[in-house]
């Protein structure tokens, strides 16, 4: 995997120069020179870049290819998007979002009554907002709100007690009407993780029999005028293109059925997310394999397909596809902070004047290794260190023979797989899954790869220079948590290679892509430790710009979070440090110093 899968999962949005990964756009410059210069301001640990470029080139795929499918089937209806905020809340995303979108009337989603108060602060009036998930009297009336301010706005019921509130808020209230969706409860089920957001054991929507109810209900008081949509949600990240269609089919007959039955005003399909995003590395284990082009094609053409046949007129189609959309914008840089074989380094090597046999056939092992003797030699050396071993339990050598038979042997197994890193003999391959390197990173995995931690779910990750050399050591990757979970394992189906580094004399990053859908808004501060710093990069023909640098919190912020008094904690930490014995006092001013600018500080490591 020398190039780390780039051309599988970054969209040709990133490409190899010489030894660094690089932007491919404008200036192309390498995440390394970003990260160097911003790290010149004084940020340390973890890092979060955002790009919005790459927001802007996902949001323009989307509607064109839309727009393309419309155009080449003939199709009466529009097409619509709304961002779901769930996806990613933060400022710096939502603010790209609009921006790119604005020429296309891109809207808004929300799920809660948080995030239906942002939409509708933040939504140009005019543009599409949504509203799912389990609502109450407040929340609905807050979609009447918005209603009344000129918003587009479009509560979908997920069951049949929200529509009644519907209808008692509209007795109630002399605010203007919002429209009303249908979510509705298919047979049909999705594919991939997430596939439970559909079938009929799903969370969310209306079987057939409460929607005949729902739509009495809104015939009865008068409401049927306001229900303009059904909505349905197959699951995120699809993996199949062919659950879609077979929903498309069940819902598209829906919406026919309703339509006939007198819902006049009902002229819009939302078939939710689903767009895939690629984050394996490995071909073997692509997830991504329906691209955009075939997943509007085929969308377009069955809801038309339908209309056509039951001489229904063509429905506008929504899509709320947010990981496709923001996923790939945001990068976590994090350097590496230790390798744990670094404490075998020939420099800590004390040998004797008189040292034990084995030890000094190590030596000369060591000494006399090259190609052609390498595998015999490196089996001597594993039976030389079993025979050590045994030696030590014996209490027949100290330990620092120990020590030394350590230090050799490493020695001789780095050397051999340097040696032998043009040929990939099986035995050779399976040392370097037996003898992982562990690559200590300035993170948290609960905070910025939570997905990781509760589902399982890879990211493609590599580091961001030394691409021109060979990448040996089979490395699994620890957090700084602590907590034996905060680990990303070596997977012997699509392992992670990376480089052999002196950490003392040089800096070492690892970049983790396609983060920016969910990773940050499900990120927990897990042993205290909170959302990195970010940047924003924005990229002109000739270079580059770092704007909106935000800060990680520190210690006292998180603190305030928990409910804590931070000033109260900050005077008891330095009264209890200020009856502590000091030797001068000019040492006891210093410290009480250096302990107010800790507390100040981020709970990374800030050294490094």
């Amino acid at each position: 995997m020398k190039d780390y899968g780039i051309d599988i999962w970054s969209d040709n949005n990133f490409f190899l120069k010489k030894d660094t990964v690089n932007l491919n756009t404008k200036s192309e410059p390498s995440l390394l020179e970003i990260v160097q210069k911003v790290r010149l301001s004084g940020l340390r640990g973890p890092l979060v870049l955002r790009f919005p470029h790459l927001i802007k080139k996902q949001i323009n795929t989307l509607f064109t290819n839309f727009k393309r499918s419309l155009n080449e089937n003939e199709y009466q209806g529009d097409f619509f998007a709304v961002y779901p905020l769930k996806v990613n809340q933060y400022p710096n995303v939502i603010d790209s979002v609009l921006k790119y979108g604005e020429k296309y009337n891109y809207g808004l989603e929300a799920g809660s009554k948080a995030e239906l108060a942002l939409a509708i602060a933040k939504t140009p009036i005019g543009s599409p907002i949504t509203v799912n998930g389990f609502k109450d009297q407040e929340m609905i009336t807050m979609g009447y709100m918005a209603a009344h301010m000129g918003h587009n706005i479009t509560l979908t019921i997920e069951g049949l007690n929200e529509l009644k509130s519907i209808i008692e808020v509209s007795k109630l209230k002399s605010l203007k009407l919002p429209n009303i969706g249908i979510r509705i409860r298919l047979n049909s089920s999705g594919s991939g993780a997430w596939a439970k957001s559909s079938g009929m054991d799903a969370k969310f929507g209306l079987t057939s029999t409460e929607i005949l109810e729902a739509f009495s209900l809104l015939r009865n008081n008068n409401l049927l005028h306001k229900f303009t949509m059904i909505h349905f949600h197959i699951g995120s990240q699809m993996e199949d293109i062919l659950p879609l269609k077979k929903a498309l089919r069940e819902a598209g007959n829906i919406y026919a059925e309703l339509k006939k039955m007198g819902a006049h005003e009902l002229e819009n399909i939302n078939i939710g997310g689903g767009l895939s995003v690629e984050y394996s590395q490995h071909n073997e284990c692509k997830m991504h394999n329906v691209s955009i082009e075939e997943f509007s094609n085929d969308v377009v053409f069955v809801i038309k397909t339908i209309m056509d046949a039951k001489n229904v007129a063509h429905p506008n189609i929504f899509t709320e596809s947010g990981r496709y959309i923001v996923a790939s914008h945001a990068i976590l840089i994090t350097p590496v902070l230790e390798l744990f074989s670094q404490d075998f380094q020939l420099k800590s090597l004390r040998l004797k004047q008189v040292n034990p046999p084995l030890i000094e056939e190590l030596h000369d092992l060591l000494n006399l290794l090259n190609k052609k003797n390498a595998l015999e030699y490196l089996h001597d050396a594993f039976d030389h260190m079993q025979s050590l071993f045994s030696l030590f339990e014996l209490g027949y050598i100290d330990l620092q023979d120990r020590s030394n038979a350590e230090i050799l042997a490493h020695q001789i197994i780095k050397k051999v797989l340097t040696l032998m890193k043009d040929k990939p003999i099986k035995e050779l391959l399976h040392l370097q899954h037996e003898l992982q390197e562990r690559y200590l990173v300035n993170s948290s995995f609960f905070q910025s790869l939570p997905d990781y931690w509760g589902l399982g779910q890879r990211f493609p990750v590599m580091p961001l220079d030394h691409l021109d050399k060979p990448a040996l050591r089979a490395a699994s990757l620890w957090d700084i948590t602590c907590d034996s979970d905060g680990e990303i394992p070596f997977d012997t189906e699509s392992g992670l290679y990376l480089h052999d580094v002196n950490l003392e004399e040089e800096e070492y990053f690892l970049a983790f892509f396609n983060i920016g859908a969910y990773q940050e808004t499900l990120g927990m501060n897990h042993n205290l430790f909170s959302h990195p710093s970010e940047c924003t990069i924005i990229l002109d023909e000739y270079s580059y710009k770092i704007e909106k640098t935000i800060e990680s919190d520190s210690i006292l912020s998180i603190l305030t979070e928990l409910g804590y008094d931070s000033s109260q904690i900050l005077i008891q930490l330095k009264n209890n440090l200020s009856n502590a014995l000091f030797t001068t006092e000019e040492e006891k001013n210093d410290t009480l110093s250096k302990l107010e600018l800790y507390v100040h500080q981020n709970s990374y490591l800030n050294s490094i």
